[in-house]
């Protein structure tokens, strides 16, 4: 990537990206992307809701309690509060047990702070629920490109792209749903350049923050959006500078960035129906190894017992995040360690045929024959990795009787060449919204989301999200 600050006359990334969410109508979103866009809201919606049942969502909503309460609805909860607190809250749920989705080659959970964001602003200046998707698909295909520049780089520097690059589309949908010029949206995103964040620090010791990360963005992006609204001046290099976001937060890894990918194809290609939906609730870069292990026990009959030593051939660039370090992943000491750990997914596969939810609580997390399996997997480099277009994974089994089996997932499930269905998608969101809610309030909640591209005020569909319909 050239370094070099930019000649004045040329018009900047933020320019360029402004001008493209500015001009964004609902009529030259295509039907598809909007259909696509709402299962993806609806998916984020359930998985908001079964975050409500857990501890760390009680006790975050009771820190931004203290804030003082506000008019701001929360997804699945009676509190109000203001919009910056009610829009961290809300991505907080949705990104809460990290089974939300995923673009895959930008290595991104984007709708985890888009949605937040673009509800609480159409709340906020009276949006219909068409204004709201809009404003939402806009943001989406900001930070699907955004963060493919970088080429997974992000991760192998300790950033988490859905913190840092979150903000900036939020800023951009928090500008289009206040009205904002281009100038001024160009200038909100050389603000946000100084306020977005997110630490990969989280997968030492499966510390919460990470889940903080795409509600900040939001914020952030509100915050940025406001400033700019009122004249506040941002810089205007946000990207290609030389203290821009990939110079500063990939040092020499920038050079392998193509900057070209943050615009190209804007209002042609539409980034949102290749974002992945989740079929388990891990880090997206376990699954096909999980998937190989389910496999493998499903075909063969495989118990623990015959197994001597496990291969998990996993992309180079995932190492950093589920298989290092090794005695992390291999004994998980909470959730969030299982849900980034390769040995574990693989291990409970095997042992399981499955890895969801239920894996994931603490008698599971301790099961013995689960952790002495994990302690028998070890981590190779993928020399067929197609990452990042897909998530590859494979896994080969070394038995007791000396024989190997093996099964690979070049294309891990839920990709865009492997989607889940509609029905799918509304399943799990069944599956997952139940957990706290009743079938038929479930219901309601599904014919909102869905139905938000008709006639629907967004304040109606909040409403109805924090169950006060």
């Amino acid at each position: 990537m050239n370094l070099q600050p930019i000649i004045k006359s040329e018009e900047t990334v933020a320019q360029k990206l402004a001008s493209f969410v500015s001009r964004l109508r609902d009529d030259a979103i295509p039907a598809a992307a909007r259909e696509r866009a709402r299962y993806l809201i609806l998916d984020a919606v359930g998985i908001a809701l079964a975050s409500t049942q857990f501890d760390f969502s009680h006790r975050t909503l009771t820190a931004l309690r203290e804030f003082g309460d506000g008019i701001f609805d929360v997804i699945g909860y009676e509190a109000r509060l203001s919009l910056r607190d009610a829009v961290t809250m809300n991505g907080f749920l949705i990104h809460g047990l990290d089974y939300d989705d995923t673009h895959t080659r930008g290595v991104i959970h984007a709708t985890a702070s888009c949605f937040p964001t673009a509800l609480g602003l159409a709340v906020a200046t009276g949006a219909s629920g068409r204004e709201l998707l809009t404003a939402y698909v806009a943001g989406m295909e900001v930070a699907t490109r955004l963060a493919s520049v970088a080429k997974g780089g992000f991760h192998q520097t300790g950033f988490h792209p859905t913190g840092l690059i979150g903000a900036f589309a939020c800023a951009l949908i928090a500008g289009k749903l206040k009205g904002l010029t281009p100038k001024q949206l160009a200038s909100a995103q050389g603000i946000t350049l100084s306020l977005a964040s997110g630490s990969l620090e989280f997968l030492q010791d499966g510390a919460w923050t990470k889940r903080l990360h795409p509600g900040w963005a939001g914020a952030a992006g509100i915050t940025a959006a406001f400033l700019a609204r009122n004249g506040f001046f941002g810089p205007k290099a946000a990207y290609e500078g030389r203290f821009g976001l990939y110079a500063s937060h990939l040092g020499p890894l920038a050079e392998a960035c193509d900057l070209g990918l943050a615009t190209e194809g804007l209002a042609e290609v539409w980034e949102v129906t290749q974002v992945a939906v989740k079929p388990l609730p891990a880090c997206h870069f376990t699954h096909a190894c999980a998937d190989a292990a389910m496999a493998l026990r499903a075909e063969h009959g495989l118990t623990p017992d015959q197994i001597d030593r496990v291969r998990a051939l996993v992309p180079a660039e995932v190492v950093k995040t589920v298989c290092e370090p090794v005695q992390h992943k291999k004994k998980p000491q909470n959730s969030y360690d299982a849900q980034f750990s390769i040995p574990f997914a693989v291990a409970s596969g095997l042992v399981h045929g499955r890895f969801g939810l239920a894996e994931l609580e603490p008698e599971a997390l301790a099961n013995p024959l689960t952790l002495g399996l994990a302690e028998k997997v070890d981590y190779e480099i993928d020399p067929n990795s197609a990452f990042p277009k897909y998530y590859s994974g494979e896994v080969i089994v070394k038995l007791k009787d000396g024989r190997e089996l093996g099964h690979r997932e070049h294309v891990n499930r839920g990709a865009s060449d492997r989607p889940l269905s509609e029905e799918d998608i509304v399943a799990k969101f069944m599956e997952n919204a139940t957990t706290a809610l009743s079938v038929e309030a479930a219901q309601r909640v599904q014919e909102a989301v869905l139905g938000m591209d008709g006639g629907l005020a967004a304040h109606e569909l909040s409403a109805v999200l924090a169950g006060r319909r």
